[in-house]
């Protein structure tokens, strides 16, 4: 995920400081993996020196650093629209960590199908994880829960077909 981007994409809304940009930020988007206060303060300095944000208020605090407000600029939503329309390139399968695990294991001669069930064993159990958050969950965590169940079905069905093809391909790539 482009941090930056979705800070962006959130101070479009309306202008934000840094504080509650990042709340809003793992409100949405951080249920795993939450975002970092100096990420947000880094990206937003990197935003305001490339003009796609600018300063629109400062306010004193006291003994704690100052709070500034950023709104977006023109650019800023020029490069926010440029980034939201353009595809994501799907990953290219070959380049996957299982995938050259598997290859190896056969090269090595170790046990490629044990390797095969020890990750159908853990996707199994994280479409498990996935399938409880989703219960009573806001529809926004609900189509992330959504999005990592289809790609790990997705691996799933790989490993029940490389599995099933794992002698030709020890065939294969010991010519």
């Amino acid at each position: 995920m482009d941090n930056g981007r979705t800070l962006l994409g959130l101070l479009s809304r309306e202008p934000s400081y840094g504080y509650d940009l990042k709340h809003s930020f793992d409100r949405y988007f951080g249920a795993e993996k939450p975002l970092a206060f100096g990420q947000v303060y880094a990206v937003l300095a990197r935003m305001l020196r490339d003009g796609l944000i600018v300063l629109v208020g400062e306010e004193s605090t006291g003994d704690a650093p100052d709070r500034k407000k950023y709104r977006i600029t023109q650019v800023g939503r020029e490069a926010l629209l440029g980034w939201m329309f353009t595809a994501e390139p799907p990953a290219p399968a070959a380049r996957r960590d299982l995938f050259a695990k598997t290859v190896v294991a056969l090269l090595v001669d170790e046990d490629a199908q044990r390797l095969l069930d020890v990750q159908r064993t853990a996707h199994l159990a994280r479409m498990r994880e996935l399938t409880r958050a989703r219960r009573d969950a806001p529809l926004i965590e609900v189509l992330a829960c959504d999005h990592a169940l289809f790609h790990l079905e997705a691996d799933l069905r790989w490993i029940d077909m490389a599995a099933a093809r794992l002698d030709a391909l020890k065939e294969e790539i010991s010519r």
